[in-house]
């Protein structure tokens, strides 16, 4: 047996390892397996963290294929409770009709671990977003942006790039090893949102540029490693992608709209344009294509 799994290469000694740790330390819960797992393995990200949940994953996987049977769950998953409808909060709902230089200087940062912020940026999106809010696994940053004098006025996500796509992986020229390697080392933004009372000329764009001139620096000071590549789904007919192009984004092709699980060739979902901008000029050797 040797198959990649959570992008990472399990061979048959790894699987016969967790089997036989599964056999001789039946009180191991399921925190303590993955943790003995990183560790042996030295799965940790570049800021010295046990890779945790990635972990968690492979084995759920594993467990799906009928490979493991895993310890029952000594309290329910949190991704339930992370998935669960955000509180209602009160939040200004003023039209905001003015001129972006009007509004600066805006408040643009991540949202921190344990800010209030956090409820905010979640709530804004569930009621907002026409895909609303859902749990985020693997490395993300959020931004909750406010005018001058406090109101919010966007939402910004970026969280782990799409694990496959063949114009963007033709665009970077990579091979499937090469991205397997390097797809850490970009971002997709997953969710864009301008509150749908503010009405601002170029707001959107001055937001895309302003968070690609310091988004990898953030992802190095949360993460230990840069990000060299943003990526963009945008769904066609609903948008026209004007934003990301005045904001220096690139169109390199098109989905097929059927999506990474479902099964055949049929489309599945909405076509959607895929935009990319590069964060440095010699983001394809950073990102180890044709090593």
């Amino acid at each position: 047996m040797e198959s990649i799994v959570q992008g990472r290469l399990v061979r048959a000694e790894d699987l016969a390892q967790i089997q036989g740790w599964l056999a001789e330390h039946p009180s191991w819960h399921r925190t303590r397996l993955s943790r003995e797992l990183c560790a042996l393995w030295g799965w940790r990200n570049e800021a010295g963290r046990l890779k945790d949940m990635a972990c968690r994953s492979l084995l759920l996987k594993l467990q799906a294929r009928g490979l493991i049977s895993l310890p029952s769950r000594q309290r329910p998953s949190i991704n339930g409770r992370r998935n669960r409808r955000p509180l209602e909060l009160a939040h200004e709902v003023a039209p905001l009709h003015a001129e972006l230089e009007a509004l600066g200087p805006l408040h643009l940062e991540p949202i921190r671990a344990g800010s209030p912020d956090l409820g905010l940026f979640q709530f804004l999106l569930q009621r907002y977003h026409y895909l609303g809010q859902r749990n985020c696994v693997g490395e993300n940053l959020k931004y909750l942006v406010r005018a001058r004098h406090g109101p919010p006025l966007a939402c910004l996500l970026f969280g782990s790039a799409a694990w496959k796509c063949q114009a963007r992986d033709a665009f970077i020229g990579w091979t499937p090893a090469e991205r397997r390697n390097h797809l850490r080392l970009l971002t997709n933004n997953t969710r864009f949102l301008i509150l749908p009372w503010v009405r601002v000329r170029h707001l959107a764009s001055h937001l895309l540029s302003r968070v690609a001139r310091r988004l990898s620096q953030d992802w190095q000071d949360k993460y230990g490693h840069r990000i060299h590549l943003l990526e963009t789904f945008v769904e066609r007919p609903r948008f026209a992608g004007t934003c990301y192009r005045a904001a220096g984004w690139s169109a390199v092709g098109a989905t097929t709209g059927r999506g990474r699980n479902a099964p055949g060739q049929a489309p599945q979902g909405p076509l959607k344009d895929i935009y990319l901008k590069a964060l440095s000029a010699d983001f394809r050797r950073r990102l180890g294509a044709g090593k």
